[in-house]
C-alpha cells in the first residue's frame, strides 16, 4: 500500500520505505486541493504585479532587481540552469528519492505557491523509479540544497540525467522511457522545487536509522566483550542508572544484561573482580547518552520532514505571503552533528573494549592478542591497528561543520548550516563505526570460544551469528577480509536479527 504524504506524519521508517524499499507514495487528495488553492493565490498576485522574491525578482544579492513580464516566464529556467553547480560523485539513489518524498510532503502543506503539476511529477518519478542523477557535494545548507535539488528541477524541464531500471539516461528520456510527461518550469516552479534542505534532511533521516540500529548492536558487542573479560556486571543493574534519571543509560543496561541473561555471569559462578575499569563498568552512562543524542536527532529530523521549509511561504487564507530563511539547515545540521560525535564516543569505547581482550595485562586470563601460539602468531594484534586507524578518522569527522559558515553571494547570504557536509560526514562516521564495531565483535567471539563456561542467550546467539561469517583464529591468516567481512555484518544488522530472535524486542 502506497505511503501517503499529507505534510504530516512522515517519519524516519517511510523514509526508508521509500528511499530504499522503493515504496510507492501518494499524495493526498486534501493536499492536493491546498496545492491547488495556493497557486491560484500566486497567479492573482503576479497579475497584480506583487513583488515576489524569486516570482518576480531576482534572488539573493539580485532580489532586489524587478522582473519584466518576459523574465518572469523565462526565470525559472535560468535559475534552475545557474544552481546546478554541484561537483563530483553523485550520491546514492536512496539520498535523492527521500529529498524528493520531503519536497512532496513539504508542497503537500499548500504553502509554496507551485503548480500541482510538478508536485505530482515528483510523485511520479517516485513511482516509476525515475530517480535524478544529483552531485552529492556543493550545497551548503542554506536557501536549501540549492545545488543537488536544482539537478532535480532539471528533469522538470525535460533536461538533466537519470537513472531508469539500471541505467543512467539524458532526463527527457528517462521521462518518456517511464511514461511521464515534462511539465515544463512556470512562475515559481523551480524555487519550489529547490529552496529547502531536502537532501541534507533524507540523509539526516537515513543515517539516524542506521545509528539506532547500529547502538543496539554496540550494547551486543558490549555484552560478548563483558563476558569474554569476566567484567562484574553490579553496574548493569536498573535502580542504579534509575536514581540518576537518564533514560538512555536505563535502557542500554537493561539491553546488556537481557543479552546475559542464562549466563554463569550473572550466577555467581564466575569469579570477578570487586570493579572494573571504566570502559566496562560505565558502558551504559556513555551509550545511553549516544541513545539520548541520536533520539534528540531523530525529533528534530522528524520536524523538518513534515515542516514547511520553503521561501517565500504562501497563506492563501490570509491572502498574504512572507519572506523568510525556512530553508535554514541548522536546526537538523546541529543535532546531526551530536548525533554523529555520539557514534564516535562509543567507537572510542568499543576500542577501549577491544583493547582490553588483546592486551593480557588486562583480559582476566586470555592469551594474548587471543592467539594460542603467542611468538609463532600475532593473533589480533593487528586488527586494533586498524580499528585505531579508523578512530583517528572518526575524531577529523567529528569535527563539526555547522559552526563552518562561510558566507556567500555577495554576503546575502551570510550564514549558511554547511548542514550538508555535516550528512556527508556522518555518512562516513557510520562506515567506520561498522568497522569498529564489527573488529570488537570479531575479537570478543574469539575471546568467548577461549573461555569455557556458559554464556548469556543473547551473547550466544551473536556469536553464532559471527561464526558464520568468520572462522575462528586457530593459525594467522590475512584478516583484511575478515575484517571487511565484519563489517558488512553490522552494516546488514543481521547479528542484531539473530540477537532478537532469542531475545525478543532490545527496545528502540
Amino acid at each position: 500500500m502506497a505511503i501517503i504524504l499529507d505534510g504530516s506524519g512522515l517519519t524516519i521508517e517511510k523514509v526508508v520505505r521509500i528511499a530504499r524499499q522503493g515504496e510507492k507514495v501518494e499524495l493526498a487528495t486534501d493536499a492536493l486541493e491546498r496545492i491547488r488553492t495556493c497557486r491560484t493565490l500566486l497567479e492573482k498576485k503576479i497579475e497584480a504585479r506583487e513583488i515576489m522574491y524569486g516570482v518576480n525578482t531576482g534572488i539573493g544579492e539580485f532580489s532586489e532587481i524587478v522582473l519584466d513580464d518576459d523574465q518572469v516566464r523565462e526565470f525559472q529556467k535560468y535559475l534552475i540552469y545557474n544552481h546546478a553547480a554541484g561537483i563530483g560523485d553523485p550520491a546514492p539513489i536512496e539520498y535523492v528519492r527521500g529529498a524528493m518524498a520531503g519536497r512532496i510532503n513539504v508542497h503537500a502543506h499548500g504553502h509554496s505557491g507551485c503548480r500541482p503539476e510538478i508536485t505530482l511529477t515528483l510523485v511520479e518519478m517516485l513511482n516509476q523509479g525515475v530517480t535524478p542523477y544529483v552531485c552529492q557535494k556543493g550545497s551548503v545548507g542554506a536557501s536549501g540544497d540549492l545545488a543537488p535539488m536544482s539537478q532535480v528541477a532539471l528533469l522538470m524541464l525535460g533536461e538533466g540525467q537519470a537513472y531508469y531500471q539500471g541505467d543512467l539516461l539524458p532526463g527527457g528520456e528517462a521521462l518518456a522511457r517511464a511514461g511521464i510527461e515534462v511539465p515544463g518550469l512556470h512562475a515559481r516552479d523551480g524555487l519550489a522545487t529547490i529552496n529547502g534542505s531536502n537532501v541534507l534532511t533524507a540523509m539526516s533521516a537515513l543515517h539516524i536509522h542506521d545509528m539506532e540500529r547500529w547502538i543496539k548492536q554496540a550494547e551486543i558487542t558490549a555484552a560478548m566483550s563483558l563476558e569474554a573479560l569476566l567484567a562484574n556486571m553490579k553496574p548493569y543493574e536498573s535502580r542504579l542508572h534509575e536514581v540518576r534519571g537518564f533514560g538512555g543509560a536505563v535502557t542500554s543496561a537493561k539491553v546488556i544484561r537481557h543479552c546475559l541473561e542464562g549466563s554463569d555471569l550473572l550466577t555467581g559462578k564466575v569469579k570477578t573482580k570487586v570493579q572494573d575499569a571504566y570502559s566496562m563498568r560505565s558502558t551504559p552512562q556513555v551509550i545511553g547518552a549516544a541513545r539520548d543524542a541520536v533520539a534528540y536527532a531523530r525529533s528534530q529530523v522528524e520536524i523538518e520532514l513534515n515542516g514547511v521549509g520553503d521561501n517565500p511561504i504562501f497563506f492563501p487564507a490570509e491572502d498574504r505571503f512572507l519572506t523568510g530563511a525556512n530553508f535554514q539547515g541548522s536546526p537538523v545540521a546541529l543535532p546531526m552533528e551530536m548525533a554523529g560525535q555520539a557514534i564516535t564516543m562509543v567507537s572510542v569505547l568499543s576500542e577501549r573494549r577491544l583493547n582490553r581482550l588483546l592486551n593480557p595485562a588486562l583480559s582476566a586470563g586470555l592469551p594474548p592478542f587471543l592467539t594460542k601460539g603467542a611468538g609463532m602468531f600475532s593473533g589480533m594484534m593487528l586488527s586494533q591497528y586498524t580499528a585505531d586507524s579508523l578512530i583517528v578518522e572518526q575524531r577529523i569527522l567529528s569535527t563539526p561543520a555547522a559552526i563552518a559558515s562561510i558566507p556567500a553571494a555577495a554576503d546575502q547570504e551570510d550564514f549558511v548550516s554547511m548542514g550538508m557536509n555535516t550528512a556527508i560526514k556522518n555518512g562516513q562516521i557510520i562506515d567506520n563505526a561498522n568497522g569498529i564495531l564489527g573488529i570488537e565483535m570479531m575479537g570478543a567471539a574469539q575471546a568467548l570460544d577461549l573461555r569455557d563456561f556458559k554464556t548469556g542467550e543473547g551473547v550466544s546467539a551473536a556469536r553464532k551469528r559471527v561464526r558464520e561469517t568468520v572462522d575462528f583464529l586457530d593459525v594467522d591468516r590475512s584478516l583484511a577480509p575478515d575484517h571487511t567481512a565484519m563489517q558488512a555484518l553490522v552494516k546488514s544488522g543481521e547479528v542484531l536479527e539473530a540477537v532478537e530472535k532469542v531475545t525478543g524486542d532490545l527496545l528502540a
